[in-house]
């Protein structure tokens, strides 16, 4: 089935173009609409939504950012339906209903193998699309890869293109967390402040720097324009060095 397959690259290609940041979310839109009134649980929406319940629950918890995109999977798979709405809540029953037990997991899996036995590269893609579930709070944990092993075991997907997935997530979130540790540091600099400044302490920093290279006040001091220009540009890294930290910290 096609609308699913489309639905999980765009949604990956999306939380990861994003960087993972859901607020903005934009709908993947399509012409054909599928009008379905049988049971979910025989068609490949809902069995991929029974193993996205198994791996959000993996750790005991689903988190923030599981929940976010579980509730956007929801929307964009529903919208595929000519009776979206009915297919949206039966979509959250099975969520609710499957995350309390893993049981029955190699048997959806058995069952979305049926349905999808002469096309793998769809297999790996939904495969694809669980791991970034499982990735999406930047923690893999060994419950979730076991889980995630099983699966794909069970969807008769080769050992070699199993490992290369999760390589390829372990690669891209050590990538984002150097560049993330990086930038702090950069932060941290640019703001004259160290990590273990107490909040009093980095806005008196913040509001010193804001003070000397704020372009109004330099304009004051007989400055030419491009010393105002460089003012200007200063105090907008100062403002994203200060606003960088603060997340960090909780701030």
């Amino acid at each position: 089935m096609k609308l699913i397959v489309l639905l999980i690259i765009g949604v990956i290609l999306y939380f990861i173009a994003r960087g993972y940041k859901t607020e903005k979310f934009e709908n993947i839109k399509l012409d054909i609409k599928e009008k379905f009134d049988g049971d979910l649980m025989n068609h490949e929406a809902g069995l991929l939504i029974a193993l996205m319940a198994k791996v959000a629950k993996a750790d005991g918890q689903v988190s923030e950012l599981e929940a976010q995109m579980l509730k956007h999977t929801f929307t964009d798979i529903s919208q595929h339906f000519e009776n979206s709405e009915e297919i949206r809540e039966k979509l959250k029953e099975i969520y609710k209903k499957e995350k309390d037990s893993f049981d029955n997991t190699i048997l959806i899996c058995e069952k979305l193998y049926k349905i999808t036995k002469n096309d793998y590269a769809k297999r790996v893609k939904i495969l694809e699309y669980l791991l970034n579930l499982a990735y999406i709070d930047q923690e893999f944990s060994q419950t979730e890869f076991m889980i995630a092993e099983d699966i794909a075991t069970a969807l008769q997907i080769k050992k070699a293109d199993f490992e290369n997935l999760v390589n390829k997530f372990e690669n891209f979130y050590r990538e984002q967390k150097a560049n993330q540790a990086l930038s702090l540091e950069k932060a941290y600099e640019i703001l004259e402040s160290n990590p273990t400044d107490d909040s009093n302490t980095l806005k008196k920093n913040y509001r010193k720097l804001v003070k000397q290279h704020h372009p109004d006040i330099v304009a004051g001091q007989g400055a030419s324009e491009d010393i105002i220009e460089q003012a200007t540009k200063k105090l907008q890294e100062i403002n994203e060095a200060y606003e960088l930290i603060k997340k960090s910290k909780g701030i």
